[in-house]
């Protein structure tokens, strides 16, 4: 995912050149996040937001789906136009849009209630989009000592209560990464460590990450209580609500560093 996100996206553009036709590519905007389908086992696109008109006018986020794009020197192009983006590409693929899922900065606890973190990584196919493992993180400078949990997409529960649900068992994976981590130091005892000796320095940015990362993590939850009787409108509100979060973040982050 973290490969993803940032990433330039353009689309195909022709012109003529002394009567023959020319194709070029024009840049519309990045790639904001990627969607999950709504048992969260599946990558089916990605969240792109689309450059604002004349640098006033903001466009509303663009769906892309998994198999509508490829990547080029600049970043991806999208491949399929027509019927590979918004309402086309969600009727194409079959997903209840109000159902799918933003995993990324969302809070991961085990089925008995230990919390392991914050989706901070979607490892996944390119082409079926199938998850083979979520990446845990704290969401603090800790992480990249004492390194990160990489939970199998095959113990994922589902989603509760605005958290992913993962099998206990993966409260027992060894952690990947990591100077700790590579170093064979349990978890709470390396982080306990990292915490005491870097608390003044990493206490804002620990902040910042902690509610921008929650607050992204739990936007979906939020958009899909919102109350309206067509369908087109509440997924409307579920990506506006999906954008919004971006930007409490660098809010969260300019007030915790003050």
């Amino acid at each position: 995912m973290t490969q993803l996100v940032g990433l330039a996206v353009f689309v195909p553009q022709e012109s003529r050149s002394r009567g023959e036709a020319v194709v070029s590519v024009k840049k519309i905007g990045k790639v904001r996040n990627v969607v999950c389908s709504p048992s969260g086992r599946r990558v089916v696109g990605l969240v792109v937001h689309q450059r604002d008109i004349a640098g006033m006018i903001a466009r509303p986020e663009l769906f892309v789906a998994i198999d509508s794009f490829k990547p080029i020197d600049r970043g991806l192009v999208i491949t399929r136009p027509d019927d590979g983006v918004d309402d086309a590409a969600r009727a194409r693929l079959g997903i209840d849009w109000d159902a799918c899922i933003i995993w990324n900065g969302m809070d991961a606890e085990t089925e008995d209630g230990r919390q392991l973190g914050q989706v901070a990584d979607i490892e996944f196919s390119p082409k079926t989009g199938k998850i083979k493992a979520f990446h845990l993180g704290d969401g603090t400078m800790a992480e990249s000592i004492v390194g990160h949990l990489a939970v199998p997409g095959s113990m994922l529960v589902g989603y509760r209560d605005d958290r992913m649900i993962v099998s206990s068992k993966a409260a027992r994976l060894e952690l990947s990464g990591g100077a700790a981590g590579k170093a064979g130091e349990g978890y709470a005892r390396a982080k306990d460590g990292v915490s005491k000796a870097s608390k003044k320095a990493g206490k804002a940015v620990g902040e910042a990450v902690d509610k921008g990362s929650r607050s992204v993590g739990k936007a979906l939850g939020r958009a899909k209580r919102a109350v309206g009787a067509d369908p087109a409108k509440k997924a409307g509100a579920h990506l506006k609500g999906v954008s919004s979060m971006f930007g409490d973040f660098a809010e969260e982050f300019k007030k915790a560093s003050k």
